[in-house]
Order: C-alpha cells, then sequence, then structure tokens
C-alpha cells in the first residue's frame, strides 16, 4: 500500500466520524492555539518595552559606584539610593574631554519634604538635579529646558497632572527644602515619549539644574578643591556607532584615573551601562516569563496527545475486522502501521493549522486588550506546529503498532 492509498483511506475515516474527528483535534488546537497566544504576546510585549527604551534614546552609558555585590545585573549600574557622589566636577571635565564623548550630564538628588502649586501643598521626598544636556531638544510638550543658575523647573507630564489643576509652563511651583520654601519657574514640560518609563508609564519626575540647587560637594583628589559631587553620570557618545570605543575609554578613566577611583571605598566599584545592555536585560526578563508561560500551555498539547492516542485505540477496536481483512488479502504490518500513522499525523496537522490560526486571534485579541501593537515570533510558529504534528505522530505510534500485531483469523471472526 502507497502513501497515498493510506492517506485516502485514512481521510475517508476521519470524514465519516466528524464529530469525532473534531473532538480528538480538539486538544491541539487548544494546546498551539495556546502557544502562539502566549508567545504572540509576549514577542509584543517586548517589542512595545523596546520601543519605548529605545525610541528617541541617545547613545548614553551610565556610570555609578556602588557596592559590588548589590549590581542590578551583569556590569549594570548602581541605584542612586546605592551608589556614593564621588564623581567630580573635575571627574565631568575630563569625561568630556574624551574622544568621539558629545557630552556628560550629572545627577543626583536633592531632598525636599513638599511641593506647592495653586494653593495645593503635597507630600514629597526628592527632586532630580541635573543639566540643560539631560533634554533633548524634541523632548518637550511646551517650553524648553531650564538655565543654570536660574531658580527654574521641568517637569514629565506625570509629574505636570499631580494636582487639581494641570502645571503648565510659567507657573509656578512651591519646593519645600530643609532650610525653607522656594519659589521656582515651570519651564518646561516634557511630551509623553521623554517621560515613559520601561512599561510605558512613569513616575512623576521633577528636574532642577545642578546650580543653584545641588549642594553635596567632596575634595577633588586632582584639584584640592570642594567640588560637587554626583551619584550618577551619564556619559553621551556623538553617535551610537562610536558608543562601543568609548565606554572601554570612560571605564578605563573612572576606574583608575578619576577622582571617584579615589574617592569611593575599597569594596565599591564602578559600574556602567548601555542602553543596549538594558534593553538586553529587559529581553532576558520577558523572555523568561514568556518561556514559563509558554511551558504551562504546552500541557494542553500532551492533553491532545492523550486524546488522539484514545481515539486512535478506540479506531483500532472498531476497525479490527476491516484490519483482518487487509491481512487476509495480502496486507503487511508496515501497511496497517503506515495506515493508522497517517490518520493520527492527519489530525496532528489539521490541529495545529486550526491551532495557528486560533493563536494568532488570541494573540491579536490579547495584544489589542492590553495597548500594543501586534509582533510575532515566527520560529514559534514552526515550533508550535512542528510539535503538533509530532504529536500526532507520537501518539499514534502505539495504536499503529497495535493494530498491526492483530491476528487475522481472530480479527475476521470479530463483530
Amino acid at each position: 500500500m502507497n502513501i497515498g492509498q493510506s492517506f485516502a483511506m485514512s481521510w475517508r475515516s476521519i470524514r465519516d466520524h466528524k464529530l469525532r474527528s473534531v473532538l480528538t483535534t480538539l486538544g491541539i488546537i487548544i494546546g498551539v492555539g495556546s502557544v502562539i497566544t502566549f508567545v504572540t504576546l509576549g514577542a509584543s510585549l517586548q517589542a512595545a518595552v523596546v520601543g519605548q527604551v529605545s525610541a528617541g534614546s541617545n547613545p548614553s552609558i551610565v556610570a555609578s559606584v556602588g557596592p559590588a555585590s548589590t549590581n542590578d545585573g551583569p556590569g549594570g549600574p548602581q541605584s542612586q539610593s546605592a551608589s556614593l557622589p564621588v564623581f567630580t566636577e573635575h571627574d565631568i571635565e575630563q569625561l568630556r574631554g574624551l574622544d568621539n564623548v558629545g557630552s556628560v550630564v550629572p545627577q543626583g538628588n536633592v531632598q525636599v519634604s513638599s511641593l506647592g502649586y495653586d494653593g495645593q501643598t503635597i507630600g514629597w521626598e526628592s527632586v532630580t538635579a541635573t543639566t540643560a544636556d539631560s533634554f533633548a531638544a524634541d523632548s518637550f510638550e511646551s517650553g524648553h529646558a531650564f538655565t543654570a543658575g536660574k531658580e527654574q523647573v521641568v517637569l514629565n507630564k506625570p509629574a505636570a497632572s499631580l494636582f487639581s489643576t494641570n502645571v503648565s509652563t510659567g507657573d509656578t511651583l512651591t519646593l519645600q527644602f530643609g532650610d525653607g520654601p522656594q519659589n521656582v519657574t515651570v519651564v518646561g514640560i516634557l511630551n509623553a515619549s521623554s517621560s515613559a518609563s520601561v512599561f510605558g508609564t512613569s513616575q512623576p519626575q521633577v528636574y532642577v539644574p545642578t546650580d543653584p540647587f545641588y549642594v553635596t560637594t567632596v575634595k577633588s583628589p586632582a584639584t584640592g578643591e570642594q567640588q560637587r559631587a554626583y551619584p550618577q553620570v551619564t556619559v553621551r557618545a556623538v553617535d551610537y556607532d562610536h558608543v562601543d570605543s568609548v565606554q572601554p575609554a570612560v571605564k578605563s578613566y573612572l576606574a583608575n584615573d578619576s577622582d571617584a577611583s579615589e574617592l569611593k571605598p575599597a569594596s565599591y566599584e564602578v559600574s556602567l551601562q548601555t542602553n543596549q545592555q538594558l534593553v538586553d536585560q529587559i529581553q532576558e526578563v520577558i523572555g523568561t516569563f514568556t518561556s514559563f508561560i509558554t511551558g504551562i500551555a504546552v500541557i494542553s498539547l500532551i492533553v491532545g496527545a492523550i486524546g488522539i492516542a484514545n481515539i486512535m485505540l478506540v479506531s483500532v477496536t472498531e476497525r479490527t475486522r476491516e484490519i483482518g481483512i487487509m491481512k487476509a488479502i495480502g496486507g503487511q504490518k508496515r501497511d496497517i502501521i503506515q495506515l493508522f500513522l497517517v490518520e493520527a499525523v492527519i489530525l496532528g496537522v489539521i490541529g495545529s493549522l486550526v491551532g495557528t490560526v486560533v493563536g494568532i486571534a488570541g494573540g491579536y485579541a490579547a495584544a489589542q486588550a492590553i495597548g500594543f501593537d501586534l509582533a510575532f515570533a515566527p520560529k514559534w510558529f514552526v515550533v508550535a506546529i512542528g510539535v503538533g504534528i509530532g504529536v500526532g505522530l507520537v501518539s499514534g505510534l502505539y495504536p499503529a503498532w497495535n493494530a498491526a500485531r492483530i491476528d487475522p483469523i481472530d480479527a475476521l471472526r470479530h463483530e
């Protein structure tokens, strides 16, 4: 018996038992559909997160100093709460002089107890002190960056929406410092893309110029003068092509020749992180989560395999007399095995193809419900379909072998 004849007989058997065939493939459909839904949702989440992290980002290298045991990841930066203010103005000037460095942006925290606007006061912990270089020209929904030496602030969109009346450029905020209140002028509101954090929203942020608000100083070992010192600096290369060459130069200077290398405790180390490293870490976390959820979905494929095996065993029993006739007229064991394997594989293929369509629809619906753009993971489509077909093949092996072992005399006597 050739493969074409086996296919024709198997298809006829499937068509003659439509309801049973549908119920048999349902497990595969659910399994493959679940896998593709979850990996599609994971791919959409990953694309959205990476897009938000990368969109409008600069070719940046973030440097900080902190305990080696508290790294956020291999080579990752320390948080500002763990990092020490050891990057002096001298270090910043030296970093600006390195080849292919476009700008160096310091960042530190200034403690405040509250924010006030239009007669309303809310509790607050700190504002971020930095320089105007922190903001790209297209970062603003309205206004512009602050000017060094001026009592001005920049807000992101969530911060501008904190009060009952939204804050606008030109308005006055009151910052409550330890030595008393200070009125400042809002000169810029960041746009949504600049305000966005990893998952599409951000915490309210208030930015002030380092001069005059940031007052943390240390004695510079290089100059012997009291200078402002920051817990974090961001070094921006002139373009992305030069990030890989700038990073080792920054690492070498900060680790060996900088004020930071002398001011930091011996147990602390300099940590650098680029945009790409951050993206890689995010992708790794999302990939692990997606794999875990997908692994749970694979259980449905196991259930589907059991369903196919069960139905194929029932089919062997129902077709015992047919098997006996096939053997009586010269059918070989391999013909019987081929017949039942082909039928099992057809069920697996149908379940996989329908499951793929269901999975794509499910992934689209889930992505739309969460608000992500649809993204696919094509290799998982191939894996899911391959697994579905493999499930049909494996689950049909025992029933096919069992059918091939039937004695033709006993089979012909079967009613």
